[in-house]
């Protein structure tokens, strides 16, 4: 993929690396109409020499949330409850979905707020690494309404339920040494050094064999709705259409020779 910009989203590709800036900090990077467009379309472009998607947001803020002035057209009358709630699905949530789905390792870089729905495009990514600055709420309850863009479905599964109750009961902006204690921040690094250490951490999983993290990926989504038994089975199957990969076979040279792999992606 080429530099580019697009519909309020930057996306620049370096060594198998995308990365997806959301870049309306004059709206703290809200997911504005134009920004889910822009995260749709960059989805869209990833093509086979993709290694790890990266989230990050320009300016203080990560993603302050969902679209205000779609509220605003509601209370308005601009839009009736049903455009409201569809707007929801297909702009908001659905980018949330898109990014929950995305085959590639994903990684969300927080260092300002991540909100509301900013905090379930946080939770869609595999791995968050904050900076000292980073924080992550889901303060839905201050506008009067209810968890959305599958905050109810992601949140659980990464604190459990009674935490992910606390959590929305009290609308709760948590920083980043709390998110870590509750699980939520994969890693915290020190502000200054945040750039540094996040390119390292994402170089490591790019460096990685791009076909057998993208099965382990879809591995352990699958773990989470599935028996003991049945995991095994699709596992078993996964291994066995990786052994006839190039990256395979440099793992077992490499182990065989006491050296670390070159994995090529292949």
């Amino acid at each position: 993929m080429s530099d580019e910009t697009e519909n309020s989203v930057l996306v620049s590709s370096t060594g198998g690396v995308v990365t997806v800036t959301l870049d309306r900090p004059d709206v703290r990077n809200a997911l504005t109409t134009d920004v889910t467009a822009g995260v749709r379309d960059a989805l869209d472009g990833l093509d086979d020499d993709v290694r790890c998607v990266v989230f990050e947001g320009a300016g203080d803020a990560f993603c302050a949330g969902g679209d205000v002035d779609a509220m605003l057209r509601l209370r308005g009358d601009e839009w009736t409850t049903e455009e409201a709630v569809r707007h929801v699905i297909e702009d908001t949530a659905g980018v949330v979905k898109r990014i929950h789905d995305c085959a590639y390792p994903t990684v969300a870089k927080i260092d300002g707020p991540a909100i509301g729905a900013g905090a379930a495009v946080a939770l869609a990514c595999d791995v968050r690494l904050f900076s000292t600055e980073g924080r992550i709420g889901f303060g839905f309850e201050k506008l009067g309404l209810a968890v959305d863009s599958g905050v109810s479905y992601l949140l659980p599964r990464e604190v459990g339920a009674g935490v992910a109750k606390e959590l929305v009961y009290t609308g709760e902006v948590l920083d980043a040494e709390r998110a870590s204690d509750l699980g939520l921040a994969n890693r915290v690094f020190d502000a200054d050094a945040f750039e540094a250490e996040t390119a390292a951490f994402v170089s490591d999983v790019a460096e990685g064999p791009t076909a057998a993290l993208r099965t382990s990926k879809r591995l352990l989504r699958r773990g989470f709705e599935v028996s003991l038994e049945t995991a095994i089975e699709h596992e078993a199957a996964a291994q066995g259409a990786l052994f006839g990969t190039e990256d395979h076979e440099e793992g077992i040279d490499a182990f065989l020779e006491r050296r670390p792999p070159e994995f090529e992606g292949r």
